[in-house]
């Protein structure tokens, strides 16, 4: 602005006072303008902000540069990038979303809580969290139930139901066995909803050789690597958008689950994606 000014006359002098910048000041900023941060990497964090429909953070598109590109760049370097591009992801805050209730008083029976809000793990197939979420679409609503693996971070199984019903559970069970590894005996974590303290999902579950773990009633921490992956699918896949079918809204999500899945790296992973994490298991 200074330059621009005295280019049209203005004294110098007079600008610099204004300013409040030194003589020296100002022409050393004139001899040494400030270089563009990492102009070659503008494409790349184009392509990978693009991936999902609501964009991603700088953490994520570091990480992507990092393991896909072989890129050597910081966290603050991205950050500069992403606002010289216009690129902003939503920054994540408690919602609005209406939460679905499951829960239908004490109907069956009920599950020790043997994670106890323990939900670490370091190799896939230890613990698995799964819960029901409801999404309003033109024609009615939507109800995914997935199954999370807490090691892996992918999302093992899951089922896209008009109704949350039995018949959706036990096509989401038959998923999981299918993809049950042979000597695997891992935890499935729930809430208390009446699914899980159905006979048929005790019995199954007993079947398979799986012991079950329940969150108490009023305590949505006990329930938290579940509704992590929860918030994450509704800020990413849903936050702003509408969908004009079911089947619409539900063969998008099969493609988010699968970029989360194969493309979605995660800090926790140390950069990995669920799949990459899986397959340098042990028991992979």
């Amino acid at each position: 602005m200074v330059s621009m000014l005295a280019g049209l006359g203005h004294r110098l002098r007079h600008l610099l006072r204004a300013a409040g910048l030194a003589k020296s000041t100002y022409y050393h900023l004139l001899s040494h303008p400030a270089a563009v941060t990492r102009p070659d990497i503008e494409p790349m964090v184009a392509e990978i902000f693009a991936r999902t429909p609501n964009g991603c953070g700088h953490r994520q598109i570091r990480m992507c540069l990092v393991h896909e590109f072989g890129v050597r760049v910081s966290h603050k370097s991205v950050l500069k990038v992403m606002r010289r591009m216009g690129l902003e992801c939503r920054i994540r805050r408690p919602n609005p979303y209406r939460k679905y209730s499951s829960y239908r008083g004490e109907t069956g029976a009920r599950a020790e809580n043997l994670l106890n809000r323990d939900f670490t793990a370091d190799r896939p197939w230890v613990k698995l969290g799964t819960d029901v979420t409801e999404f309003r679409v033109a024609d009615g609503k939507a109800y995914p139930a997935p199954v999370c693996d807490m090691g892996s971070k992918e999302i093992v199984a899951r089922d896209v139901s008009r109704h949350p019903d039995m018949a959706q559970q036990r096509r989401l069970l038959a998923m999981l066995e299918e993809k049950l590894p042979e000597d695997a005996n891992p935890i499935p974590h729930s809430d208390m909803g009446w699914q899980y303290r159905h006979r048929w999902w005790r019995d199954r579950l007993a079947g398979l050789n799986i012991r079950q773990s329940m969150s108490r009633k009023g305590n949505c921490i006990d329930n938290a690597a579940t509704e992590q992956v929860f918030g994450h699918l509704k800020d990413e896949f849903h936050a702003g958008r509408e969908f004009a079918s079911y089947e619409q809204f539900k063969n998008e999500l099969d493609a988010y689950i699968i970029h989360w899945n194969t493309k979605r790296r995660q800090i926790r992973l140390e950069g990995h994606t669920p799949e990459e994490f899986r397959n340098m298991s042990p028991t992979a």
